[in-house]
């Protein structure tokens, strides 16, 4: 069980039969009665948030996820193939159960699948991915004093902001979590 005060944000817990993630929470104190907090919740399953006020010291069933490293094998239509590195099972998960983590898969690639109960949730993808660039726009000299950037479409098919210096055939890694660029590699 986790009472209120030992929340933390990115923990799993169970409310209502169903799997939520904190994803934020704030202890409110009232000039008078008890103190409350509100928490920002994930539902894993579903994919909504929500806002829900509980009362200070009540206490939430915790979720205990399972995590497996794993690696991307291929794509096939809206299928994705994986594989478990330690029994060597392959799985396939949809293009829904993945939801943005397809615009970072590349063959071979590792990364982590969340399980719950035996059931996977999704998989948990590295910080930074290098991809490379299939197409951009040639950038002009002097444009750069603006800090200017343009779009990139990468191998995976994931469009980036890039600098201007960044051309078609650069590796580029970004950021998994914000879709961000962060450097030529």
């Amino acid at each position: 069980m986790v009472s209120t005060g030992e929340l933390k944000k990115g923990i799993a817990i169970e409310l209502d039969g169903e799997l939520w993630k904190i994803l934020d929470y704030h202890h409110i104190k009232m000039g008078r009665g008890s103190a409350q907090v509100r928490i920002k919740l994930y539902n894993i399953k579903r994919g909504q948030t929500v806002e829900k006020t509980f009362q200070a010291g009540e206490k939430f069933p915790r979720a205990y996820l399972e995590k497996r490293p794993i690696q991307f094998l291929y794509q096939d239509g809206g299928d994705y193939h994986f594989m478990e590195l330690e029994s060597y099972e392959q799985f396939h998960l949809t293009r829904d159960e993945l939801d943005d983590a397809v615009d970072y898969l590349k063959d071979g690639m590792q990364l982590d699948r969340t399980t719950y109960q035996g059931e996977t949730i999704g998989v948990e993808l590295p910080i930074n991915v290098d991809l490379k660039v299939v197409s951009s726009e040639p950038g002009f000299a002097g444009d750069t004093a603006t800090g200017a950037r343009k779009p990139a479409t990468c191998e995976t098919g994931l469009v980036v902001q890039v600098p201007l210096f960044v051309n078609e055939g650069d590796t580029i890694r970004v950021d998994t979590r914000t879709g961000e660029y962060q450097t030529r590699v």
